[in-house]
C-alpha cells in the first residue's frame, strides 16, 4: 500500500515535532515515523530524566556544604531505587501523550524503521510512503566503541533504568554524560572514575573553565584520567576489569560496572541513504546553508541526525522549526548558533556561549578575555561555593560579547543574559549599565565585565 504526504518526518523527536507542528499548521499533510517510542531522546532517554538525578545530586551538595551554614545535619542516605523510580515517572505516560497529540493534530504516525527506496519514497513496515519532503531526525545512538570486550558497557539509557547504585563506577571517554553522570553518582556515594583518550576533558569548551570543572571533580572524589588508551574490558569474578594505559605504564582497574560516556552519534543506521541519492561519508549527512541535503533537494537534516551542530534539544528545536517554516514559505532560511547557550549539568553547572578563546584566537579576532575567579567575592562566600569561575570575551572597538563561560554562580541561568544580549547586540557596556536585584549571582554579571 502506498502513501502520500506533504512531508515525511522520520523520528518523534524535538526536531521532528517542531517541523512537523509547523507543516500541519500550514494545512499540508504530514506523517511521522517511529521504531521506539514517541518522543524522543530528550523527554524518554535524556534531558528531562537526567535532570531528575541532577536534582537530587544539587540536594546532596546543598546538604555537604551545611556545615558551612553552621547547620548541624547528620549523614544523609539517598534511596537509589526510589530515586530512579520518580526519574521514570517523569517519563511514564509521556510517549502515549506524544502519540495522542499527533492524532489530535492530524499528523499520521506511521510505526516501524524507515528505509529509503528513492529520491522521495521511503518503507516503513509493509507500507510505502511518498513524500514531497522527507525530513531525517531520527535522533542519535551511544557511539560504538571497537574495543575487546565493549560488549559489557553500560550507556546512559541503561543509568536511566538501574535500580541498585554501584560501589564502583568506570566510564570510557570523558564526555558531557561522564561528566554529569559522574557528579550524579559520586555525590551518591559511588567511587567513580572517568577514563580520557584526549590530553583534557570537554575539548570543544574553554580549557581555563573546563579546567576548574576538573579541579572541582577532583574535589568530589572523581578521578580523572587522561591520555589513556583503552586496551579491553574483561569480566572477571563479580567485576568487570579495565585494562589500558596510561603515561607509558600498563594498569588495570576494577569496577562493578563501566559505562560507555564517549557521547552519541546520529542514529541513521538502516536508512540506505545511497537508496535515497543523500549523499553521506559515514554517519555525517552532507547538507547545505538550510540544513536541506546537498545531493537530493526533498531531503533535510535536523536535530541529533545532523553530524555539524550541537547534540542539544533546544537547538533540535530551533532547526525544525526552520526547516518546518522553509518547506511551508518556500524559503531559504538559515540557522544561527552564535547565541545559542548550553550547560553541563554537574554539580555545580558549567554555562557557556558563543565562542570559547581558543576559537575566537583561531578566528583572528581582536578581543579581551575578562577572566574572575568568583571564590573570594562576596556572592560566592554567602553561599559557600565549592567553584565559581567566569571568563567572557569582548570585541575590542565594537564592545561585542563573543562569548561567555561560567561554572558555577548561578551559571545555567546567569547564562542567558549573555545569550540574549549577544543575540540583540546589546554590548557588553550595555549589559554592566543595567540595573539587577542585588544581591543575586546576575547583579555580579557588570563585575565580568
Amino acid at each position: 500500500m502506498t502513501k502520500t504526504y506533504d512531508l515525511l518526518v522520520l523520528g518523534t523527536g524535538n526536531a521532528g515535532m517542531a517541523a512537523a507542528g509547523a507543516v500541519r499548521a500550514a494545512g499540508q499533510s504530514v506523517a511521522m515515523v517511529e521504531s521506539w517510542e514517541v518522543g524522543g531522546t530528550c523527554a524518554l532517554r535524556g534531558c528531562v530524566p537526567k535532570k531528575v538525578l541532577v536534582a537530587a545530586a544539587q540536594s546532596l551538595h546543598q546538604i555537604a556544604l551545611a556545615p558551612e551554614h553552621h547547620i548541624s545535619v547528620g549523614q544523609p542516605s539517598l534511596d537509589w531505587g526510589a530515586l530512579i523510580a520518580r526519574e521514570r515517572g517523569f517519563v511514564e505516560g509521556v510517549p502515549e501523550m506524544f502519540a495522542e497529540s499527533l492524532e489530535k493534530r492530524g499528523i499520521a504516525l506511521l510505526r516501524g524503521r524507515a528505509r529509503f527506496l528513492g529520491r522521495n519514497k521511503v518503507q516503513v513496515g509493509d507500507d510505502i510512503v511518498e513524500a514531497n519532503k522527507i525530513l531525517i531526525a531520527t535522533g542519535s545512538k551511544p557511539r560504538p566503541l571497537s574495543i575487546a570486550g565493549a560488549e559489557h558497557l553500560i550507556t546512559s539509557d541503561d543509568i536511566l533504568e538501574s535500580p541498585s547504585l554501584p560501589d564502583r563506577l568506570i566510564f570510557i571517554g570523558g564526555g558531557v554524560i561522564a561528566m554529569e553522570f559522574g557528579h550524579v553518582f559520586a555525590r551518591a556515594g559511588t567511587k567513580v572514575t572517568i577514563l580520557e583518550a584526549l590530553p583534557r576533558l570537554l575539548p570543544r569548551l574553554d580549557a581555563d573553565a573546563v579546567a576548574r570543572l576538573h579541579r572541582e571533580s577532583d574535589r568530589i572524589g572523581i578521578d580523572i584520567l587522561t591520555g589513556v588508551e583503552i586496551e579491553e574490558i574483561v569480566k572477571g569474578a563479580g567485576a568487570l576489569e579495565v585494562r589500558f594505559t596510561h603515561e607509558g605504564a600498563r594498569k588495570t582497574l576494577s569496577a562493578e560496572r563501566v559505562a560507555n560516556g564517549t557521547g552519541r552519534i546520529p542514529d541513521i543506521e538502516g536508512l540506505d541513504l545511497a537508496a535515497g541519492e543523500v549523499e553521506h561519508e559515514g554517519t555525517r549527512i552532507a547538507v547545505d546553508e538550510t540544513l536541506r541535503s546537498v545531493s537530493n533537494p526533498a531531503v533535510y537534516v535536523a536535530g541529533d541526525a545532523l553530524w555539524s551542530s550541537a547534540q542539544l534539544s533546544p537547538v533540535a528545536t530551533y532547526e525544525g522549526r526552520i526547516i518546518g517554516n522553509n518547506i511551508v514559505q518556500g524559503t531559504s532560511e538559515t540557522p544561527d548558533y552564535t547565541s545559542i547557550p548550553s550547560a553541563v549539568y554537574t554539580v555545580p553547572a558549567f554555562a557557556s556561549v558563543g565562542l570559547s578563546e581558543a576559537e575566537a584566537t583561531e578566528r583572528g579576532l581582536k578581543f579581551k578575555a575578562k577572566a574572575n575567579d568568583l571564590e573570594d567575592w562576596r556572592s560566592s562566600r554567602t553561599y559557600a561555593e565549592t567553584v565559581a569561575y567566569s571568563k567572557v570575551l569582548i570585541e575590542e572597538g565594537s564592545g561585542k560579547i563573543l562569548g561567555a563561560h561560567l561554572v558555577g554562580h548561578g551559571g545555567e541561568e546567569a547564562i542567558h543574559l549573555f545569550a540574549f544580549a549577544m543575540k540583540h547586540g546589546i554590548t557588553a557596556q550595555g549589559l554592566s549599565d543595567s540595573v539587577y536585584a542585588y544581591p543575586t549571582f546576575s547583579s555580579d554579571i557588570k563585575n565580568m565585565l
